[in-house]
């Protein structure tokens, strides 16, 4: 079936856009589309083979174990597969090279310390399939162009290095020292650094993230964008500003003693399955769990244990005590409504409610944030989350009950134009409570990709602190680029207008991972030159500037053998644990180079005689490079001892203490407004989600079994009320419309779900509708697009044909 709906998917149909630069947008009447000609992602001509069933309300059990099974044996040699199960996030094995929940602290599971979509991840990962120059002389680009995301991530781990040339419709094989001269002749020809943009995955290890930073300092930019601009830059920033650090506070042992843990704006059962079992151990332990999220989520309902027969026999563990299904961008107004009760009774009892020790001594803003709160009609708050008063107030109860709380949340709350004010008013809750800084309480940002916040800690961020800029000059003996560098959509804006003209990626799929997918294809054909280092192919290889090079790297799972022999890297989990990750499989190919290496080589091929650094040393182990790290960044004492320890270390976090790195040392009440939210009758309001066949943009399969979508992933989910009001019925095809300031941007062929969503609401997959996110729209403070809250239309097809 899987294959027969493959094949559906070939065709597609052609569409042109109408180009006009951003800064001449304003006012004009631009349609933008999705185009064949610049990234191959078009609907086909017709939609069939979906098939719809009851979403669940379990998640785990035996359909889990069967999925992951499934992959690995599909896509996996039987013994590779049986080799990294029992190596995958245990201790000195192999650190999963999807998202970043910690492992446990003590033993681990010996019958796997892995997920469902863990086992999906590796079986992406370590393919049997690998391609190479025969693959890419008989494919042009004009025919990959057609493949479907889960069909071009399927075809294999590519095997050699490969280049594109000006004019040529098909890569061919390049050596690795003419590709690392050609990266560098392109760099040094640029009038200004700044002319270059430096991508970074969170899948990129801590010792390639330093080497990365290092290389592009000395190089002469701070132009570091990366995936964290795009998801958690929101809760770094409000954090920062409240708390005094980026990160969050809690422990995994933290779930053992939470009196109350609420999540919003995060679906763990698809996104970090791991941590239900957290969720699970915080109920038998006598914890209540509080969600909040627009979507009924069967990984927040109940959770069937695969790794436990009597929770499969019995059904599973309850998960949410209590389920408010908000209004997209709602967040801000239920926590008022909630924090406005808790107020009055606070008031009444005289100080049972809040802990007034912990604010009197530690914080600073209490009575403006009381005063703040009294300003707001408690109906007004009630309309603008969609939650009735009854539901505001159990919520409310469990709180007021609670001392040990843990708050966890996701890009729900972080990707809306006010997703910084999102955070900073669960900061808020939690200290009316006194919890942070204690046993079984703080803050939780749940991260995505595996070393996300450890690339962060690395040195990949386009604004540094002059500490760390300071740090590299004393150490390296170089200036070091003051400027703030290009975010992520500073970089797509500076390529569009051709103020940049080299994109380099060390990993991630830059096209399919970014908002306003025609404008950024745009972008990138307009540079000279596009790098991709990845581990198999993606859409952004498609999408290509004059010239382009695929560098292939040793994923996770290999072996990573170096002049002084066999090689381990490190990552942060994100609860601040580093630890290591050794790979264990042969590389598919002997022409594979570690993502240090490609650094390297690119280094020395660029800065020649110019580099005060021993690149080809620090290649040949490691350590030098750990050594390095520790010499630069605070928290890395003797860091290649410690990281050899069973599990890693945890690096310092004042949060955990009650110390609050701001400037008068207190943590911070912030008063934050409601998100002005006007829709039109017509109108939507339009969250991007992930299926559970998908991890950010690499496509598994075509499934959403816990939402009971099969076989198609071009769907819009809509409140039944809504699609009846507008005349609409499941199974409509319809085309999707967003329009800011005058430019209309389409996503063509989208079936309709009657979905359990609040009214006025829709949610669709990323990165299908990403063409509708306008690049010039994001949070304050953060520049995270606003991938959750896009207002948009909706025409049935032959409607908007006619």
């Amino acid at each position: 079936m899987e294959e027969k709906t493959k094949k559906s998917r070939a065709k597609k149909a052609k569409t042109t856009i109408i180009d006009t630069p951003l800064a001449e947008s304003k006012g004009s009447d631009i349609i933008v589309v999705a185009s064949t000609e610049h990234t191959g992602a078009q609907p086909p001509e017709t939609l069939t083979g979906i098939r719809k069933r009851r979403p669940q309300t379990k998640a785990g059990g035996l359909p889990a174990i069967g999925s992951a099974l499934k992959h690995a044996r599909k896509y996996m040699r039987i013994a590779d597969a049986r080799k990294t199960m029992f190596r995958l996030n245990q201790k000195g094995g192999i650190d999963c090279p999807g998202c970043a929940w910690p492992d446990p602290d003590d033993d681990r599971s010996r019958l796997g310390e892995y997920c469902e979509n863990g086992i999906k991840a590796i079986a992406e990962e370590a393919q049997r399939q690998s391609i190479g120059a025969d693959f890419f002389a008989q494919h042009p680009i004009s025919e990959l162009q057609q493949l479907s995301d889960f069909e071009l991530g399927k075809k294999g781990r590519i095997a050699e290095p490969m280049i594109l040339r000006t004019g040529s419709d098909r890569y061919s094989p390049i050596p690795w020292n003419e590709a690392f001269q050609l990266i560098g002749r392109e760099l040094n020809a640029l009038q200004s650094p700044d002319e270059a943009v430096f991508y970074t995955s969170g899948r990129t290890s801590n010792e390639a993230a330093f080497l990365y930073q290092l290389f592009v300092r000395e190089f002469g930019t701070n132009n570091l964008p990366d995936c964290s601009n795009m998801c958690h830059e929101s809760s770094g920033k409000a954090l920062s500003s409240t708390l005094g650090i980026g990160k969050g506070s809690v422990t995994l042992d933290d779930f053992d003693h939470a009196d109350l843990v609420i999540i919003l704006g995060q679906n763990p059962g698809t996104n970090h399955p791991r941590m239900l079992t957290a969720l699970e151990r915080c109920k038998e332990k006598g914890g209540k769990i509080l969600a909040i999220n627009p979507l009924k989520e069967a990984g927040l309902t109940n959770f069937v244990n695969p790794q436990r027969p009597l929770k499969i026999l019995r059904g599973g563990t309850k998960l949410a005590d209590l389920y408010l299904q908000v209004k997209i961008n709602g967040d801000v107004a239920l926590l008022k409504a909630i924090m406005s009760m808790l107020l009055f009774q606070e008031k009444q009892e005289l100080g049972d409610i809040f802990d007034m020790e912990f604010i009197t001594t530690r914080t600073k803003g209490y009575e403006d944030f009381a005063k703040h709160l009294q300003q707001f009609d408690f109906r007004d708050l009630e309309e603008a989350c969609g939650i009735p008063r009854g539901q505001i107030r159990k919520a409310a109860r469990m709180i007021k009950k609670s001392k040990r709380i843990i708050a966890c949340w996701a890009m729900g709350l972080t990707q809306h134009e006010n997703g910084v004010d999102n955070i900073r008013e669960v900061v808020n809750l939690l200290l009316l409570k006194g919890s942070i800084g204690i046993q079984g309480g703080g803050t939780c940002p749940v991260r995505g990709h595996s070393n996300v916040q450890g690339d962060r800690t690395m040195g990949i961020w386009e604004a540094p602190e002059k500490e760390f800029l300071d740090k590299l000059e004393a150490v390296f003996g170089f200036k070091a680029p003051r400027k703030h560098g290009f975010s992520t959509v500073d970089a797509i804006q500076a390529m569009y207008r051709k103020q940049a003209k080299v994109f380099f990626g060390l990993g991630g799929n830059f096209i399919s991972a970014t908002p306003d997918t025609e404008i950024t294809a745009h972008a990138l054909r307009n540079c000279n030159l596009t790098v991709h280092v990845s581990t198999k192919l993606n859409r952004s290889h498609l999408v290509h500037g004059k010239q382009a090079l695929i560098l292939p790297c040793l994923g996770r799972t290999d072996l990573d053998e170096q002049e002084s022999g066999e090689q381990f890297v490190t990552t942060e989990n994100s609860m601040g644990v580093v630890q290591m990750s050794k790979g264990i499989l042969e590389p598919c190919s002997e022409a594979l180079f570690s993502e240090p290496a490609i650094v390297a080589g690119l280094a020395k091929a660029t800065l020649g005689s110019r580099t005060k650094v021993d690149w080809t040393q620090l290649i040949s182990n490691y350590d030098d490079i750990r050594a390095l790290i520790e010499k630069v960044i605070p928290g890395f004492e003797n860091y290649n001892e410690r990281v050899r320890e069973p599990g890693g270390f945890y690096l310092p976090n004042p949060n955990r203490k009650q110390e609050f790195s701001t400037a008068d040392g207190k943590a911070h009440f912030s008063l934050n407004k409601l998100p002005k939210i006007r829709l039109a009758s017509d109108q939507y309001l339009m969250m991007t989600i992930r299926t559970h066949d998908q991890f950010n943009t690499t496509i598994y399969g075509l499934d959403d079994r816990y939402r009971g979508i099969y076989h198609e992933r071009r769907v819009i989910l809509m409140n039944p009320e809504d699609l009846e009001a507008a005349q609409l019925k499941s199974g409509d095809q319809l085309d999707l419309i967003s329009e800011y300031d005058g430019q209309k941007r389409v996503a063509h062929k989208f079936i309709a779900v009657a979905y359990d969503i609040p009214r006025q609401c829709v949610a669709t997959y990323f990165p299908e509708a990403n063409v509708l996110i306008p690049v010039n729209y994001f949070a304050r403070e953060s520049k995270t697009p606003i991938s959750k809250s896009v207002v948009i239309k909706v025409k049935k097809v032959e409607e908007l044909r006619s």
